[in-house]
């Protein structure tokens, strides 16, 4: 089995990393600490410039064509120096994704070279809300067709790139006398809809340069041209991208457990206790050793399920093993890098804090790791 990157692969990987070093690693702790817009979004633009926002997006449309495997070892890398512009990276390319997969000819036409060109800042992906987030299926919001159009009424919670996104990829009941998870329908909204508003942005734990939102939706019009595939069938549609978009999820917290482990690392050789330099200690040693293996582990399963979506087979299962195990580990990893660092790690002046608190929710949004076992376990047990 040949698991190496194609040259395309290696350069799409070489691209991002040398962005990440000189474009997003000099100015993360400034984003954490201040959530410099201006900053965030020039940065954002440069990566459209580079193709990363339609990185399996079709050349016709404006995108790469690069493929799954392409898109997660760029997330990995751009994750490993600001973890915000990473999520805001695949999330982006998830809406793409979405329109590209269900979108008829002339929404792909209209709306997959704004995102790819920049002219949406970001895609946003609306399911989550406040009474049906681990279940999406039990959502509220609602679209009634009223003549040649919908009106949409309620609210989606933890929404990326709210605040600039041009265009939400919006889930609502369209038959709620249907079985619960039938009658869901998938909308196109653009920016500045009227009848749709951005709420604030969340005060987060981690991951504070990327804006998350309330969206709320009062009577809010669209045309009926604006729905995407078939009407009630929505609902398959918003499983299937959130797997894909666990690959993105899953190559984040890797890069970070990545570069929080580097960090340790170099500091310890530096680090010198009890006369000598404290990777000299066995102990020490062993962590070292426990979270590479770990962390490689993540990387070919994320491997597996990239390179088996971009085959066109069924990758739900590998993607949820991906994800449980890379966020899982990506955690561990985040604070045994802490703990090795001592006081130091506890710090603001080093950058093990933050890649704690950025860590921390990837085990958490696109499916908690308790769902993925679900997931997982449902498959095992399907044909039986």
């Amino acid at each position: 089995m040949d698991l190496s990157l194609t040259e395309e692969q290696m350069m799409i990987q070489d691209m991002a990393r040398k962005f990440a070093e000189t474009e997003l690693a000099p100015v993360a702790a400034e984003l954490d600490e201040t959530q410099n817009q201006e900053i965030f979004l020039a940065n954002l633009a440069q990566l459209t410039e580079l193709g990363f926002m339609g990185l399996n997006v079709k050349a016709e449309y404006g995108g790469v064509e690069a493929g799954s495997v392409a898109f997660s070892v760029a997330i990995t890398e751009l994750a490993k120096a600001c973890a915000s512009t990473a999520v805001t990276t695949s999330v982006t390319n998830m809406v793409a994704e979405v329109i590209q997969a269900v979108g008829n000819e002339e929404q792909k036409q209209l709306y997959l070279p704004k995102l790819c060109s920049g002219e949406y800042k970001a895609g946003a992906f609306c399911l989550t809300e406040n009474t049906a987030g681990s279940d999406p299926a039990g959502m509220k919001t609602t679209a009634v067709k009223d003549g040649d159009e919908y009106i949409i009424n309620g609210s989606k919670l933890f929404i990326t790139s709210g605040t600039f996104a041009g265009v939400f990829v919006v889930w609502a009941v369209t038959d709620p006398d249907a079985p619960k998870g039938k009658g869901i329908s998938c909308f196109i909204v653009e920016a500045g809809t009227p009848g749709m508003t951005v709420g604030k942005t969340e005060d987060k734990m981690g991951q504070k340069a990327s804006p998350t939102n309330e969206i709320h939706f009062e009577n809010c019009r669209v045309p009926a041209s604006a729905m995407m595939g078939q009407e009630n069938k929505g609902f398959a549609v918003a499983v299937g991208e959130l797997a894909g978009g666990r690959i993105g999820i899953g190559s984040l917290a890797l890069g970070v457990g990545l570069a929080a482990m580097d960090y340790a690392k170099a500091y310890m050789v530096e680090r010198k206790q009890f006369g000598q330099s404290i990777a000299d200690f066995q102990g020490l040693q062993w962590k070292l050793a426990e979270r590479y293996t770990d962390l490689e582990a993540a990387r070919l399963l994320l491997m597996q399920a990239a390179y088996t979506k971009e085959q066109g087979l069924p990758f739900g299962k590998a993607a949820s093993m991906a994800k449980l195990f890379a966020t899982e580990k990506a955690n561990i990893a985040c604070y045994d890098a802490l703990q090795l660092m001592g006081g130091a790690g506890y710090i603001k002046e080093y950058p093990l804090e933050r890649m704690a608190r950025d860590v921390r929710v990837t085990s958490i949004y696109e499916g908690t790791s308790e769902i993925q076992k679900v997931i997982i376990a449902r498959d095992l047990l399907k044909d039986i």
